[in-house]
């Protein structure tokens, strides 16, 4: 294969509008991926209600928390089959699976049987985001992939959105909670034939010479993994993509129970204002850090650090106003921390993949963002279920949601201390 800069002008020309498709056709996955974590966030007082074993707020986070633990320890294992195999048959694979998962989650009768659910959602839906990202940074080159990954993390966004009217669904006497998992699972299974026919892996140089090894895969899943672990801007990655998403899993998983409780109002109303403001904000966002990073890079390989670290600014601010709303019966104040934080997430997001990229090679992405996945849904687990425990037990928000703008603060600096590698070794398409 030939280098990217040396394609004749009509086969870079094919590979820029294929580059594009991609993209395109891993929109509404990722759209799907999101959709299900919120639509259970936002009917939380109806999937309560109709399983009683569920019982508490405490096991409501485990439940939360398992879904993260799975879905932390399979990324890793996703992230290596999509490079070491396929990322178009990883992909195909996992949106079918969980799709049926998801059909199979509007049946559950018991707090075992949605613990079961939840954590085989979480196996499934673990294979897709590494697999994703990856093949969007093999098709995409230095000058477009942040843009790239903004558009397809757009679908996620929206997918919250979406998600976040499930409440009106469950409140709808003529619907109910169950029958929104019924129709998006069908969607998802549907959607993945299609996707397999016309969804291609791209061919990648490895950025490094790899030995011929004789040990078995999970030898070679070890050797990928050392080589990651040897990179110290990759481990300082690792914690910039975590200590954030500690914040924002409970942001997204707990914030319509929290502002339904805290200001009176329906599960509907709750649910839509937990989701829409801060993902809307977050959506125009990334494509403006998108644009930013990548004109940015065309004067220094810090250019997406830059940008990231700027969004993690943003977030700071966002957590004091969304901590202390309660506390001053301002309703106002907890929509405008949500739309500050979903501008500076839509920063922050938009550039984990493009960073990586920068530090580690082609044939280490997908591996490389499946252990950032593992470690940030591990602590993400943590913070739900620790968060279910410290509302039990009466733990004021301005409390908790202080020590998150603190842990940001320290995000920021360790962003700041990546050394990113020569982009000219990059191995992914011109643009």
């Amino acid at each position: 294969m030939s280098h990217p800069d040396t394609l004749k002008p009509s086969a870079a020309m094919t590979t820029s509008r294929y580059a594009w498709t991609v993209v395109a056709l891993l929109f509404p996955v990722a759209l799907l991926n999101y959709l299900d974590r919120q639509m259970i966030a936002s009917m939380k007082v109806s999937v309560m209600r109709d399983i009683p074993s569920v019982g508490s707020e405490a096991n409501w986070g485990h439940m939360l928390a398992q879904f993260k633990w799975v879905y932390a320890v399979f990324s890793v294992v996703g992230g290596y089959i999509a490079d070491r195999f396929s990322k178009r048959y990883t992909i195909c694979a996992s949106l079918f699976v969980w799709s049926g998962i998801t059909w199979w989650t509007g049946h559950v009768q018991s707090f075992e049987e949605l613990i079961w659910a939840r954590s085989l959602m979480g196996i499934s839906e673990a294979f897709y985001i590494p697999a994703a990202l990856a093949l969007i940074a093999d098709y995409h080159g230095v000058l477009t992939r942040s843009k790239a990954v903004s558009i397809h993390q757009m679908g996620i966004y929206c997918g919250v959105i979406v998600g976040g009217f499930a409440g009106y669904v469950a409140d709808a006497p003529s619907l109910g909670w169950r029958i929104a998992f019924d129709v998006t699972g069908l969607v998802g299974v549907l959607y993945a034939v299609p996707l397999l026919m016309l969804l291609r892996d791209k061919p990648v140089e490895a950025w490094v010479p790899v030995a011929p090894s004789k040990s078995g895969e999970f030898g070679k899943m070890g050797k990928a993994l050392g080589a990651l672990f040897s990179n110290s801007s990759y481990l300082l990655l690792v914690l910039y993509f975590t200590l954030p998403a500690i914040a924002a899993w409970v942001v997204r998983d707990w914030m319509p129970a929290i502002l339904q409780k805290e200001f009176n109002i329906s599960q509907g109303h709750a649910g839509v204002s937990a989701a829409l403001y801060w993902q809307a904000a977050a959506l125009v966002a990334a494509v403006g850090a998108g644009v930013l990073a990548d004109r940015l890079m065309r004067r220094t390989q810090r250019g997406r650090i830059y940008v990231s670290a700027m969004g993690m600014m943003l977030i700071v601010p966002a957590l004091f106003s969304v901590g202390n709303a309660p506390g001053q019966h301002s309703f106002g104040l907890a929509i405008f921390g949500l739309i500050l934080f979903g501008i500076g997430w839509g920063f922050f997001d938009c550039n984990n993949m493009p960073i990586l990229s920068q530090i580690v090679g082609p044939q280490q992405r997908a591996t490389g963002y499946g252990f950032m996945n593992f470690v940030s849904m591990t602590a993400g687990g943590m913070a739900d279920w620790i968060f279910g425990i410290m509302r039990d037990r009466g733990v004021g928000l301005n409390i908790i949601f202080s020590t998150f703008a603190g842990i940001c603060v320290l995000s920021t600096v360790l962003v700041l201390l990546i050394r990113p590698r020569d982009t000219e070794r990059d191995g992914g398409a011109a643009p």
